[in-house]
Parts: C-alpha cells; structure tokens; sequence
C-alpha cells in the first residue's frame, strides 16, 4: 500500500517533467553561498531546535491558514530557535517559495527549505530564494538521485538534511556521506510515533553526524528524551503553529541543555 509521500513525490515528479529550466545552465551562473546551517544546530550549550512554518498538513488539514510566514519567524528568532524551516509544498502543507523569500527578509536564521526534492531545479530555487540548507528524503529518491542532489546542493553551499526512517536508510545516508541526519519518528504507513525506534537508529550512527529528531515532538519532555538519546537538534512544526503560547513554547523547547 502506497504512503502519503508516495502520493507527494509522485504529483512533485509529475509537475517537474514540465519544467523547461536547464539546471546546467543555472547552477554554472549561481554564487555558491557559506550555509551556516550545520554549525547553528551543533553550537550551544542546549539542544538546537528548528522551528518550523506549516499551515497544514495532508493527514490533518489546515493548522493555520492565515498564518504569517515573516511574522512567525521573528517570533521563532526572537524566542531562542536555532534555525527555521519553511515548508514550501503548496497543496499538501499550504507554503510557497515566497514564504521562504518573506522570511530571509526578517531574519539572519539559518533556513532550511522543508520540501520534496526530485529535481535539480529544486535545489536551485531553494539557493535562489535564499534558504541554506534543503531536505532530501532518502525514501524518496534512489541512489544515484541521492548522491547527484547532495553533490549538487554542497556546490551550491548549501547544507543537506537527509531523512531516514529506518536502519536500511540509514546505511544509505551514511554511504552517501551525509553530515546532518534527521530521523522521521512517524511510521510512514501507520502515522505512529516511534521514539525508542528512532533513538535505536540516533545511536547507529555515527558521532560526527548531526543528528535531528523528527516529527512527534509534544513537550519539553520529549525534547529532554530526545537529548537523552544523543540527538543535536529536534525539528518542530505543528505543535509550534496550534499553541496558544508559541513564545514560550519555544523557549521551553530551546532551554533543554545537550546530554
């Protein structure tokens, strides 16, 4: 049985057979950038959170509608985040690429752009619109799509998030020489949050991989359990976006010291 990313990968490969941009021809006229990603997740004495941007999700619906990108990455800014992720995947999560150019304007954060990578082209509007570190997922894409968006996103001085869901995936983000790891705590199949799978794969790892916890991340608690299990970074959008107390909750999240 297929899983909502199958369905959103499937519907991103479809629009990119229509994308007449030669990738070539851009990356050769681009500026590579210095990302600073990398090194915001692994400095401090607390583990390092990236506050996401989401208005929706394809399971859950609208979180947001309304939702300010610029406005909310001031507050994340101001309240101790780490870096911002901006998710720009319109249909499925309400975001857009001029979300992620609205919040460049009003921070010096690190921005991930949180999307479903297939092509070059994406990595190329994802350096354009001013992000510094894209995500590609390892369930998504085949070997040699991995290893050509990695290349192509450290030419282009970006960071690369690699997300894995499981230990085969995991192998295959090392090989690939992945530097940041984010482990998916949700199953794709059952939605379920599995925080004892993920810390078993956070400590498969290896030490000089950043590692960053996703998905299923309610409290400081889980946040403390994530620091616990070796993580550097915990990435939190949903329960960011529906609290009625973002400022502190953020603060809460960024007060929790590294084990």
């Amino acid at each position: 049985m297929g899983t909502y990313l199958d369905a959103i990968v499937a519907r991103h490969r479809l629009r990119a057979q229509s994308d007449p941009r030669d990738w070539r021809d851009r990356a050769a006229a681009a500026t590579p950038k210095q990302s600073s990603f990398n090194d915001a997740l692994k400095s401090g004495k607390n583990i390092a959170v990236i506050a996401e941007i989401k208005r929706k999700s394809p399971s859950k619906g609208w979180f947001a509608p309304t939702l300010d990108a610029a406005h909310l990455a001031k507050l994340y800014d101001l309240n101790g985040a780490s870096a911002i992720s901006v998710l720009t995947d319109e249909e499925g999560f309400g975001g857009t690429l001029d979300d992620l150019r609205d919040v460049r304007l009003v921070t010096s954060r690190p921005i991930l752009r949180k999307d479903f990578t297939v092509t070059a082209n994406d990595i190329l509007d994802a350096h354009d619109a001013g992000a510094d570190a894209v995500l590609l997922i390892v369930a998504a894409l085949s070997d040699e799509e991995l290893s050509a968006f990695h290349e192509l996103a450290r030419d282009l001085g970006l960071d690369v998030l690699v997300e894995i869901h499981s230990s085969e995936e995991a192998q295959r983000a090392i090989s690939l020489g992945a530097s940041i790891i984010g482990i998916n705590q949700r199953n794709l199949h059952t939605f379920e949050v599995d925080s004892e799978h993920a810390a078993r794969l956070a400590s498969s790892l290896p030490d000089n991989i950043t590692k960053v916890c996703e998905s299923g991340l309610r409290g400081p608690e889980d946040v403390l359990a994530a620091s616990h299990a070796g993580f550097d970074a915990v990435l939190v959008g949903e329960r960011f976006v529906t609290s009625g107390a973002r400022a502190a909750l953020v603060q809460a999240f960024a007060g929790i010291p590294r084990s």
